[in-house]
């Protein structure tokens, strides 16, 4: 069955940093989209194209009931992909479909702490559950980005501390599993998100997570978001042959 599609308009647009830009939506879709309660809650965003339409994912990254209104943050890179160069030109007025929200993962009120890693592409849901987490909640949170240039401010409780890992010219994902992995391991319950790159979050982090850590998967959101090289289309192809693999090799287990 089709997914609903909600049509909003442009609100208005912040440029974060050189990379992010943030892009208020409103209009007649907000009394029609139901927001949920996860933190990294997300939707398909729907572009027109000469070819056809182009679906990308994308996390929301706040819902304003008062002026009714989402936020969505956006990783630009140029005239690289679909959903950059569409935010750095975006205009008040200009309409945008998209469906959804989705969502499998908000920080859980009952463990001994938390641990967030990711990059640019998971700051928003990451900054999202960073503000969900109670006042007296303790964890560590990982964020890669290219420098220092891309750091934003982040709210989050004082015993939750905040590490920005620059990535400089080393693979992405690269400098955050090496800065994950280091973190002294405290005890207790902890609940784990670490999305991003998916090279580094499927194949190092998390088996270090599951495996090494022996994190249960209820309490373990691991997954990549993107995959280098490859658009949207290609990193769900990615994706199922990696989940083919994996359960063959359960299977054979």
């Amino acid at each position: 069955m089709a997914r609903p599609r909600h049509n909003f308009v442009v609100r208005g647009t912040e440029r974060l940093t050189d990379h992010l830009i943030r892009v208020r939506l409103g209009g007649p879709g907000f009394a029609t989209f139901q927001p949920n309660d996860f933190t990294d809650a997300y939707v398909k965003l729907v572009f027109p194209r000469p070819d056809g339409e182009v679906v990308r994912t994308y996390t929301v990254r706040s819902v304003d009931p008062r002026t009714e209104e989402i936020a969505i943050d956006f990783v630009y890179h140029g005239d690289e992909g679909v959903a950059g160069p569409w935010a750095a030109a975006a205009r008040p007025g200009d309409p945008i479909e998209l469906m959804g929200p989705g969502g499998a993962y908000a920080p859980r009120p009952d463990v001994d702490w938390h641990l967030l890693a990711g990059d640019e592409a998971a700051l928003p849901a990451i900054a999202a559950a960073c503000a969900a987490l109670p006042a007296d909640a303790v964890g560590r949170v990982f964020v890669e980005v290219a420098s220092a240039a891309d750091e934003i401010a982040v709210e989050h409780p004082a015993g939750v501390e905040l590490t920005w890992v620059h990535r400089g010219d080393r693979d992405p994902g690269e400098a955050l599993a090496a800065a994950v992995r280091a973190e002294p391991w405290r005890e207790g319950r902890v609940h784990v998100f670490i999305h991003g790159e998916a090279q580094a979050v499927m194949h190092d982090l998390r088996r270090y997570i599951r495996r090494e850590r022996d994190v249960p998967a209820d309490l373990a959101s691991i997954s990549g978001y993107w995959r280098r090289g490859r658009t949207e289309e290609g990193f769900r192809d990615w994706k199922r042959a990696l989940a083919d693999r994996e359960q063959a090799d359960a299977t054979v287990r």
